[in-house]
């Protein structure tokens, strides 16, 4: 080969990984996404998510208004499939508050809700980070048999892959402990499609939900929509979830 053709392919080449890039990059900016120096990638307008001080009577929740139409978003069940109430939660697995709902409060609604089958959890992705985004696609090809207890182990050992620079490695060595193998955990982190749903769930929550920070949460009942933005206390969201409970369930 000539070497005028060797440097012909050697700049196609340069060429098409700088537009590729480019092209990358403004997507990324259109779904709210920026670059950051070191390498992550962030929300832009990243919110911190609202604390409520956990009186009973406290208002968590606002109506959502019954025009706008709504894709739900899909996901394995954490709960019984006919329980009346849904709880979307939308969370970031870089997000500490995120990581003390799930490992404290989730447990307690599971004892008083879920377990008696009148209410579901369905875990929505909203990654707020670059690692935080691995884990969500790596959780994609995770089976549902093993998806919560995967969730629950990234939640648990935040620090550990949260600090470090190979979070791909850690995160697809819980998965090696989840139902499969490191390898395909590996190249799950490859697949544009299940990276192009993540973000497009995401943006829905986004534009139709206002969603900016995590934890929040989108509770359906028979009669209502309501969304929550922020970490409830116990005692408010117990307080809401009775409130809306059908009264054949209450009991």
């Amino acid at each position: 080969m000539k070497f005028e053709d060797i440097i012909k392919k050697v700049s196609s080449f340069i060429a098409a990984f700088i537009v590729f890039f480019i092209a990358a990059g403004m997507y990324l900016s259109w779904k709210g996404f920026v670059m950051q120096p070191d390498g992550r990638i962030v929300l832009v307008r990243q919110a911190n998510a609202a604390l409520f001080d956990g009186d009973a009577d406290e208002e968590i929740s606002s109506p959502l208004d019954s025009q706008i139409a709504l894709s739900l978003p899909k996901g394995p069940v954490l709960g019984k499939s006919s329980a009346p109430l849904t709880l979307y939660e939308f969370s970031s697995f870089g997000c500490t508050h995120c990581s003390d709902f799930h490992l404290s409060t989730l447990p307690r609604l599971e004892e008083d809700y879920i377990n008696s089958g009148k209410l579901k959890v369905i875990f929505v992705h909203f990654p707020l980070d670059k690692k935080s985004m691995q884990g969500a696609m790596i959780s994609r090809c995770i089976p549902a048999e093993n998806y919560y207890d995967y969730v629950k182990t990234i939640f648990k050992n935040q620090r550990e892959w949260g600090f470090s620079n190979r979070s791909d490695q850690i995160l697809a060595d819980y998965a090696a402990h989840n139902g499969i193998s490191k390898e395909t955990a590996l190249k799950c982190l490859k697949n544009d499609t299940t990276a192009t749903d993540i973000i497009e769930v995401r943006q829905q929550a986004i534009d139709k939900l206002k969603i900016q920070g995590t934890p929040s949460f989108l509770l359906v009942s028979p009669n209502s929509r309501e969304v929550i933005h922020g970490v409830p206390g116990y005692a408010p969201l117990k307080n809401l979830l009775d409130k809306k409970l059908p009264q054949t369930a209450q009991n």
